[in-house]
């Protein structure tokens, strides 16, 4: 959401359920046929062609009446996005920077100031050629304080508006106030995508981009629809059309897809249980994102007992990530151990400390706190945050620590319970570029530093590893940055999970990386 919520996931996360049930919300498991089985659960979406044409219809969680499609907002409606918008650069299916509405992109041998040449023959819905021009306002409307853009607090260190130039129509150039070899991968984020020149105050309502399909309807926390743009740049989408609908919870939207009403569950991490339910079902199947959702135990450093560096290790100790996985997840993850970069990073560092419950109550004892109480919030907003924290509770026993869950309202917990609490169950969607993560997430200061963890050796290693050019050595800064957190920060992050997204049997082409599926690709087959 995340981006959550919360970054990579809406920040909105706590809106109310109010008109939100625009199918309605009471639909019957009329398609699950075959359910007694376990099957195994599929590990991607199924394969072959599509057929040109058709509407997929997508259930969406319930938003804010304040929802735009502004891709800038932190309200922005994030499930249009993708369909309406490019950006510059995006993930490609390997990970790497990928071109977009960028055909190439160079620093200079200081990383100080970096080059777009810009794809020519692009148009916006409205007819209008895309050019450098739009490309500047868009990152201008970011920077904006009036946006109150989320990926503000990652570019403004790095970029000046004023100094962005554009010296000719397809070629945007960008001076850095410092270095910076990782900057194309910051233009990635689902906050960053393009928007036509001067639209920063219409562009809530009209969508016009350069994407795949064009806005026909948008109701806020309601329906929409978006229909082919058959001008595209990369070609016409396979779909007609995307019908959207606000559905107000998750057994809601899983009872439309098993009974055939809808046929993608976006925003949706289903359980296991229900997972397996999916899978075994007449009208429906599973589709695999692997390491798709980076779940935390945040322990806020403000607070105490967490200001103590060492009851931040006990607790982080006191645990076993493989009891998190396989009680949590059944097995449908990796373990975490504390380190917020996902397993199949390429700088993802192995190192981590082992289960050392007798070692965490020594360093409980040496920090006054032998007999240590805590409260762990938790919610039903995501399926997996109340059994990650029983299985966090059940493991840190052994270490004499004692964990009292508090189950706090869905509707408010992003607004009541996150970063106020001293602990509590979050998570976030994985695909941020190594740089975003540890500055948007981990730096002193950063809005979205969810432990308001404040280390200014770390800060400074960040600013190393983002001057750095060598690519090598860049990498040993990163993982340097990964022990930091995992040694002193206050994020225990027991789990990468697969997100188990529930789709149709008819959905072909669904491949989902860096935040969004392949709106161009995917369709149905025989629908």
């Amino acid at each position: 959401m995340s981006d959550i919520h919360h970054p990579g996931r809406r920040s909105v996360l706590a809106a109310s359920a109010a008109g939100a049930a625009s199918l309605g919300a009471s639909w019957l498991l009329s398609g699950c046929s075959g359910a007694t089985a376990a099957p195994v659960l599929p590990a991607a979406a199924r394969p072959g062609t599509p057929d040109r044409g058709g509407t997929l219809r997508i259930a969406r969680p319930p938003a804010s009446d304040a929802e735009t499609l502004d891709p800038a907002s932190s309200l922005s409606a994030y499930e249009y996005l993708g369909a309406l918008y490019n950006r510059l650069v995006r993930i490609g299916a390997d990970g790497d920077v990928a071109p977009d509405l960028a055909e190439s992109w160079e620093p200079d041998s200081t990383a100080r100031t970096w080059t777009f040449r810009l794809r020519k023959g692009v148009t916006f819905h409205d007819g209008r050629a895309f050019t450098s021009a739009d490309a500047a306002y868009t990152l201008r409307h970011i920077l904006d304080k009036a946006t109150a853009s989320p990926q503000a607090g990652v570019l403004t260190p790095l970029v000046d508006p004023g100094r962005l130039r554009t010296p000719d129509a397809h070629t945007l150039v960008v001076p850095l106030k410092t270095p910076n070899a990782e900057f194309p991968s910051l233009l990635t984020h689902y906050n960053c995508y393009v928007v036509p020149e001067g639209s920063g105050k219409s562009i809530g309502r009209t969508g016009i981009g350069t994407g795949p399909f064009k806005l026909e309807s948008f109701a806020p926390a309601g329906p929409g629809r978006v229909t082919a743009y058959k001008d595209h740049w990369a070609g016409r989408p396979v779909l007609d059309a995307i019908a959207f609908y606000s559905v107000a919870d998750m057994s809601a939207r899983s009872g439309a897809l098993l009974a055939g009403q809808v046929d993608l569950l976006s925003q949706t991490n289903l359980d296991f249980a229900t997972a397996r339910v999916v899978a075994a079902s007449d009208h429906a199947t599973i589709a695999r994102v692997k390491n798709g959702q980076w779940y935390v135990l945040p322990m806020l450093t403000t607070d105490k007992p967490f200001t103590d560096v060492d009851v931040r290790r006990a607790m982080k100790l006191a645990y076993d990530p493989e009891h998190v996985v396989k009680a949590a997840l059944q097995g449908a993850g990796r373990a975490g151990w504390d380190n917020p970069v996902p397993p199949d990073d390429p700088v993802h560092v192995l190192t981590h400390p082992r289960h050392d419950p007798e070692q965490a109550r020594f360093l409980l004892k040496k920090a006054g706190h032998e007999n240590l109480a805590v409260d762990l919030y938790t919610s039903a907003y995501d399926p997996l945050f109340t059994p990650m924290a029983l299985a966090y509770q059940e493991s840190a026993k052994r270490a004499g620590i004692r964990i009292r869950l508090k189950t706090a309202s869905a509707d408010s917990y992003y607004t009541q319970i996150w970063m106020k609490q001293p602990l509590m169950a979050t998570y976030w969607y994985t695909g941020r570029p190594v740089d975003q993560l540890f500055n948007q997430v981990f730096r002193s200061g950063s809005s979205y530093n969810e432990t308001a963890w404040s280390d200014k050796g770390f800060d400074a290693l960040l600013d190393r590893a983002r001057a750095e050019t060598d690519d090598a050595r860049r990498r040993d800064l990163y993982g340097e940055a990964q022990r930091w957190v995992i040694d002193k920060g206050g994020a225990m992050t027991p789990m990468f999970a697969d997100r188990l997204v529930g789709l149709s049997r008819k959905v072909r082409g669904y491949s989902e990386h860096g935040f969004e599926f392949d709106y161009l690709g995917i369709g149905l087959k025989g629908a």
